[in-house]
């Protein structure tokens, strides 16, 4: 990867899984962009990563919100020129009922909203900033799945996620992954990767405190994503460095 100071914008970044990933990015030497819908609440997060002499900025974006795509885009355009990391963090879980069976229930607003956000607004952010992503000497995107995006594992019975099926939110974690796969093939002949990444049940307001993992260790699936060496992976499915069953 180049040795010039890269470039990373974390969606969802001030709290949890995104605030961890924003602090262990930079403490790595690398620029990142703390996006936040609340601007207010970003430069709140990014306050004591700053303290502690971490280069971290606090930036607006609302996935849902294309005006914040284009903003966004615009933004680091004029500030740095490239884009070398994305990690696609951000996203909601609308059924609320992990180990039940949510598929007889489901609304299709709950359906809609959930892929608003885990599936379209992540399409549309990544095609708005690929063309700066383009320009990173080795550029890497990476989504945040979840395990419970695994038809394999849901269809197999006594794996650890069989009886856990919130239908909106398993299926647009599915949906997630089939782009991964689709656009790193789309990019394979470039020096782009695309990986999703399960980062584990981890302690957040959506893991809850039952959850076995704490948020440092949960970071560090998506932080060695979007560090990748040359010879690293694309198009794959990852929780650590172990690969997952699609």
């Amino acid at each position: 990867m180049s040795t010039t100071k890269k470039i990373a914008l974390v969606t969802g970044g001030n709290k949890g899984l995104g605030l961890e990933t924003s602090r262990q990015l930079a403490a790595q030497g690398i620029t990142v962009l703390l996006g936040a819908r609340d601007l207010a609440k970003g430069e709140a997060a990014a306050a004591p990563l700053k303290a502690e002499g971490l280069d971290v900025r606090a930036v607006k974006i609302d996935v849902d919100d294309r005006a914040d795509h284009a903003a966004i885009a615009a933004f680091i355009e004029k500030e740095y020129g490239v884009l070398d990391i994305l990690i696609n963090n951000a996203g909601i879980m609308v059924d609320g009922e992990i180990f039940t069976n949510t598929t007889l229930k489901v609304t299709e607003e709950n359906l809609h909203k959930t892929f608003d956000t885990n599936f379209f607004a992540v399409v549309a952010l990544t095609q708005t900033l690929l063309p700066l992503i383009r320009k990173s000497e080795a550029g890497r995107i990476v989504n945040l799945s979840s395990i419970l995006g695994s038809l394999t594992l849901h269809a197999t019975e006594g794996s650890p996620i069989y009886e856990a099926k919130g239908f909106a939110y398993d299926t647009s974690k599915t949906a997630l992954n089939s782009y991964s796969i689709h656009l790193a093939h789309a990019l394979k002949d470039t020096k782009i990767k695309v990986n999703s990444a399960h980062p584990g049940w981890v302690k957040t307001d959506m893991g809850t405190d039952a959850a076995p993992m704490n948020v440092e260790d949960g970071s560090k699936t998506s932080v060695w994503l979007a560090t990748l060496p040359e010879d690293g992976p694309t198009g794959g499915f990852f929780h650590m460095q172990d690969t997952l069953p699609w």
